[in-house]
Formats: structure tokens, sequence, C-alpha cells
């Protein structure tokens, strides 16, 4: 029998936490203001970090891409020479000067004229129909275009253009330049030797074909480096890639050769360069490398 003071009492357990934050929820269940901010400050710093790394990677791909092109381009180049007895595609011009373009009519190995207008030329993918060493490619114009290369105007964007069709012209001194070969020489260059066939190439991995060409003087497919013109630029290489351009070689390479002057490395945007160009005598470093790459002393 029990007793009265031997009686066991139950009582409920203690309250874990105080009444108030069952009617409030969970004491921390949410961050507090500063500490949202804190985040957004961290991840604001990490967006800072990482963006520049981001944007050094799609350059990268894009000169990637861009010596893909001019590759293939130059392998096209160099089937057609294969099929047609080792003699060059066409590469027709005009004038120095650039007062004249090459015809758009006849044999060659591009035929358009890019330009700041809304010409069809501009964004006319039929081109590579009539182009002399499209069909060793597949007709696959995009090898045609640098992929970092957007440049427009504001009328062409207005007019709904992402891009211009063509990036890359070709070395005047490389293949058969039309009625500008006079006495075995180009009119352009006399003296210079012009190859109309590829055993004329004393050294194929010295000699350029294929080059990015500044959107302001791409016009037609023919990039001249003229030594009587020494002292201007009428033609100039693009700076796509980091203050340089792909280049392709008559042996197949490829590079990314980056300008030295601050002549020579315009924006690829239009209307940027002011041409011609006049070079004072310690400013012809990209000049003077071009030339020598271009061809060889008669």
């Amino acid at each position: 029998m029990i007793t009265y003071s031997q009686q066991v009492y139950w009582r409920p357990p203690p309250t874990v936490g105080n009444t108030r934050d069952k009617k409030r929820g969970r004491v921390g269940a949410g961050f507090t203001l500063l500490e949202l901010l804190v985040v957004v400050a961290i991840i604001g710093i990490l967006a800072a970090m990482l963006l520049p790394a981001l944007a050094r990677t799609k350059a990268r791909a894009q000169a990637l891409m861009c010596m893909n092109n001019s590759r293939n381009l130059t392998l096209a180049w160099t089937m057609y020479t294969a099929d047609n007895a080792n003699r060059l595609a066409y590469n027709q011009g005009g004038d120095p000067g650039r007062r004249t373009f090459a015809p758009t009519t006849g044999p060659n190995w591009v035929n358009n004229i890019m330009d700041w207008e809304l010409n069809a030329d501009n964004t006319n993918s039929d081109f590579v129909n009539h182009s002399q060493i499209a069909p060793y490619a597949g007709y696959n114009g995009s090898i045609f275009h640098c992929p970092a290369d957007h440049a427009l105007n504001g009328p062409q964007r207005s007019a709904g253009w992402t891009n211009r069709v063509r990036s890359v012209s070709m070395n005047a001194m490389v293949g058969n330049p039309g009625n500008l070969l006079q006495s075995g020489g180009n009119v352009n260059n006399p003296d210079y030797q012009q190859f109309l066939y590829d055993t004329d190439i004393p050294e194929p991995s010295a000699i350029f074909v294929f080059l990015d060409e500044h959107p302001d003087s791409i016009n037609d497919g023919y990039f001249l480096a003229n030594k009587g013109y020494a002292k201007a630029w009428f033609d100039l290489p693009a700076s796509y890639h980091n203050n340089g351009g792909s280049l392709s070689f008559a042996d197949g390479h490829t590079e990314i050769h980056r300008w030295q002057t601050e002549s020579t490395i315009c924006p690829p945007i239009p209307y940027s360069t002011g041409l011609p160009i006049k070079l004072i005598t310690g400013d012809r470093t990209d000049f003077s490398w071009l030339l020598q790459h271009t061809s060889v002393e008669r």
C-alpha cells in the first residue's frame, strides 16, 4: 500500500524555447537583411572575377574557329590548284589607291564587294556559287567569315543584319590578277613577283594566302601591301583577336599574328581607320613584316 507521502506525481517536461517562438515560428528560420546583403556582395565579387575569364575564353574560342576557317580556305585553295595543273586561283583586284575594285564578273576566288551601304553583296551568300575555290570546301560560306566579326553601321543594324558575309581577303601577289598582269608582273606591285603557279612560291611557309582584313578596307577580296605605297596603309589587316589577326600560309599552316604598332591596331568597327593611314619612319614594323610575307623581289 502506497502512503500519501509515497505517491509519485507526473509533471510535463520543460518547454524548449519560449511561448512567443511557437506563435512566430522557429528562431533562425531565415536570413537577416545584413546576411542577405553579404551574400549578394559575395555573388557580385565572384561574378566580377568570372566574367573577364569567360570573355577571354570566348575570345580564344573565336580565334581558334577563325584559324580553322582559314585552314579550310587554304585547303580548298590547294585542292583547286592540284586540279588545275598547279595554276593558282584568280585573284583580281583594283588599283592601289582603292578607287577601283575587282570586277564582279569573270573568274575569281571571290567576287563580292563589302561596303557600309545596304548593298546585297554584304549579306548575299550566293557568292560561294561563283567562287573558284568554294566547290572544294563544299560551298561552305561560313569559312569566309571570322566569328569575331560583327562590324555593322547604324543603317545595316536597323535593317536587321547580324553580320556581313566575308571577313577575309587574299594576298594580292598570289594568283592570277587578271588585267593587272602585265609583262609578267602586277602593275600594282611591279618590284615583286606575282605567283601564278604553286611552284612559283619559293618558301610556302613564309608567304601568306589569306588574312583577316579590317572591315573599313575589306571591299573586294584583294589585299595589297605595296612597296611603292610603304608610307601608308590603304588595305589594313584586322585586329579581331587581341590586337592580332588570323593569317594562313601557302604551306597550309595558320597563325594569329599580333600587330605591334598603334597605327595598325584599329578597332574592328565602322569608320575607325581614317584610311589611308600615313606611316612615319618608326611606325612601319607591321607593314614591313607583311610586305616580307607577301612576295619576293623580282
